[in-house]
């Protein structure tokens, strides 16, 4: 037999299979939905525990400075000659003659040749009033001249400058050790000994672990502290007082730790 229904009839099961559908739906939604939460919650801590450091990674990086002082022995001394003359030949004659006389007299107090060094020649016309005409030609030359027996350098500065006579010039003079590998090698060894990592490591409870890298600054050129000279002038009648006083090496080194 045939079931008919009236319009209101087919409105209200309308309605409630619309009505099923949107529950089946939102339930199948909400399983998927939670479903991925969760998948992502998995891939962030995987993502986590990858980027996580690996034991042992973890570093301390110190530094430490070691300084040492020593004496200078030897002493570099830059001087020359200043002539002038009425031509180029006769300037040049004057200084190679005052040069040569200077040389001499280094050589005669010990000086080694390889110790007395050419180091400037040069020649200027000299002029005077607006003509544009030289009336005179100036010539200089210069010696470097490394002395190394500190206690006879004052007499033979002395020497050198009264041998050159009124043309002698002296640019200056600087004290140097000749050999810093001992010094170095003693400023190196402190300065590793004041790169102390150990309190750093116990300060976060962690044990120190070996050197990873050390890498060292450039060693600083050596420089006078004349708060800590200890003159000794040389004795010699006329001679140039000499004061060696100390100089003051510095070498930085950086040090990297693992943690264990």
């Amino acid at each position: 037999m045939a079931v008919q229904f009236s319009s209101t009839q087919r409105a209200v099961a309308v309605g409630v299979a619309s009505a099923g559908l949107l529950i089946g739906a939102f339930t199948l939604g909400a399983g998927q939905g939670s479903a991925t939460a969760d998948g992502a919650t998995g891939n962030a801590a995987l993502t986590a525990a990858e980027a996580a450091p690996a034991p042992g990674a973890a570093r301390i990086t110190v530094t430490g400075t070691g300084k040492v002082s020593g004496a200078p022995n030897q002493l570099a001394l830059s001087m020359g000659v200043q002539t002038n003359g009425t031509s180029v030949a006769a300037a040049l004659r004057q200084a190679n003659s005052a040069v040569r006389s200077i040389t001499a007299v280094l050589r005669r107090s010990g000086v080694a040749a390889p110790d007395i060094q050419t180091s400037g020649l040069s020649i200027y016309p000299n002029y005077s009033g607006s003509s544009g005409v030289p009336d005179g030609y100036q010539v200089s030359e210069q010696l470097t001249i490394t002395l190394r027996r500190l206690s006879s350098a004052g007499s033979q500065i002395s020497a050198a400058a009264h041998a050159g006579g009124n043309a002698t010039v002296i640019d200056g003079v600087s004290l140097n050790l000749s050999d810093t590998s001992a010094l170095l090698a003693s400023a190196r060894a402190r300065a590793v000994a004041e790169a102390k990592a150990t309190a750093y490591a116990r300060a976060l409870g962690r044990p120190l672990g070996p050197v990873v890298s050390m890498s060292e600054t450039p060693a600083a050129q050596p420089y006078p502290v004349p708060e800590f000279a200890a003159p000794t002038a040389s004795r010699a009648v006329g001679s140039v007082p000499v004061h060696p006083g100390t100089q003051q090496l510095s070498v930085t080194v950086t040090v990297i730790f693992a943690l264990g």
